[in-house]
């Protein structure tokens, strides 16, 4: 058995249930006395992979669209999950938000991965959807973004099909162990917590999964 308790976790970086899910699993990991032993492996998956790179509609308007509701509703929903947000410390601008395809963010994170940063990453790019209002599908935002982290190389990605398959590896796994929606953390490959349901139920689940490990 390792040494390490591993934590997969699928997500998008346009998906607000994930950015509060990795702010949740945050400030579980801060409690949890054996977080040293604790890796977390940030996992591909899109919301819609055929999604355009951009739409001419804004974030309320595409939501609406969707899911059949008045404007004036998905604005609600919007600033409830905003709210949501600020109690976590995070400051969300969901007016501004761009929808845009996200292959090539999720092609970013795998680089950021090789060396060691997918977490900086992963984090910048929730950041500049949800409170910049960047469109995280545009090269030269993604080149600007990984310079902030200290990610190298990234230019690579664009004249090349460079960490194409580890993105798809991660969705072909994702649709084999059933997961349909995001977050989803499967910890130390046992437990499985799907969506944003708090720091007190991701350190429960943490929990059990250590104390099968010392048990078994």
């Amino acid at each position: 058995m390792s040494d390490y308790l591993f934590i997969d976790a699928w997500s998008d970086v346009v998906c607000p249930f994930c950015y509060l899910g990795t702010r949740q699993l945050a400030n579980a990991l801060e409690r949890f006395e054996h977080r040293e032993h604790v890796v977390v492996r940030h996992r591909a998956f899109e919301l819609d992979p055929s999604a355009p790179r951009d739409y001419h509609l804004s974030l309320p308007e595409l939501l609406a669209t969707k899911y059949s509701m008045p404007v004036e509703r998905a604005r609600a929903l919007n600033d409830r999950l905003e709210g949501e947000a600020s109690a976590l410390g995070l400051t969300w601008s969901m007016k501004d938000a761009r929808p845009t395809n996200t292959f090539d963010a999720h092609r970013l994170i795998a680089l950021a991965s090789s060396q060691g940063k997918s977490a900086a990453m992963s984090e910048r790019l929730f950041r500049a959807y949800f409170s910049d209002g960047l469109l995280v599908s545009d090269h030269q935002i993604l080149a600007s973004l990984a310079n902030e982290i200290g990610v190298e190389d990234v230019a690579s990605l664009w004249s090349s099909d460079l960490y194409t398959g580890e993105v798809r590896s991660d969705e072909a796994e994702a649709m084999e162990l059933g997961i349909t929606g995001v977050p989803s953390l499967l910890i130390d490959g046992k437990f499985m917590v799907v969506g944003a349901q708090g720091a007190e139920h991701i350190l429960n689940a943490l929990t059990r999964a250590w104390t099968r490990r010392v048990t078994v």
